[in-house]
């Protein structure tokens, strides 16, 4: 038997640490997140993606009470950014969680099905897609999205690249 080892490099920063344009993205996350439309979880998430362009799109998670009818924040955003601005390249994007008053202390990593379509962003403009997930005690950074997708599902996968 052979094994497969994966690993992830993630940097770990607080706030204070992150230069301009990265405050300025996870500050936009949470201005989203305060108006996200959560009314059965009560769990406020908002998202920011820069573009190559330097635009700043943001998007929240939209609940409905024909579960799962809603939208995650990150594909919010995403989708917006490429109805906008469809041949601007994502080149970061923040997530940011507003739960029972306050932001999450720890950083929100995005669900699955995010992570997919933050993939394909990535695939599509062939340029890495950095991750910013806020959390009071700490700012997670991850260099490009398949470092939270291993084993991912894309083109290749499906023999068409």
């Amino acid at each position: 038997m052979k094994s497969l080892n994966i690993s992830t490099k993630i940097g770990v920063y607080t706030y204070k640490e992150l230069d301009q344009s990265e405050k300025k993205l996870i500050d936009a996350a949470k201005a989203a997140a305060l108006h996200a439309y959560a009314p059965y979880s009560r769990f406020h998430v908002g998202s920011a993606v820069l573009l190559a362009n330097e635009a700043i799109v943001s998007g929240n998670n939209q609940e409905n009470a024909a579960y799962p009818s809603g939208l995650c924040a990150e594909r919010t955003a995403l989708f917006y950014a490429n109805a906008r601005y469809p041949e601007e390249a994502v080149v970061a994007l923040a997530v940011a969680a507003y739960t029972d008053g306050d932001f999450t202390e720890e950083p929100v990593p995005p669900c699955g099905a995010c992570r997919q379509v933050i993939l394909e962003a990535q695939n599509r403009y062939k340029q890495p897609v950095c991750i910013l997930l806020y959390g009071k005690k700490s700012v997670y950074r991850i260099e490009k999205i398949s470092d939270l997708l291993p084993l991912s599902f894309d083109a290749a996968s499906m023999g068409s690249e």
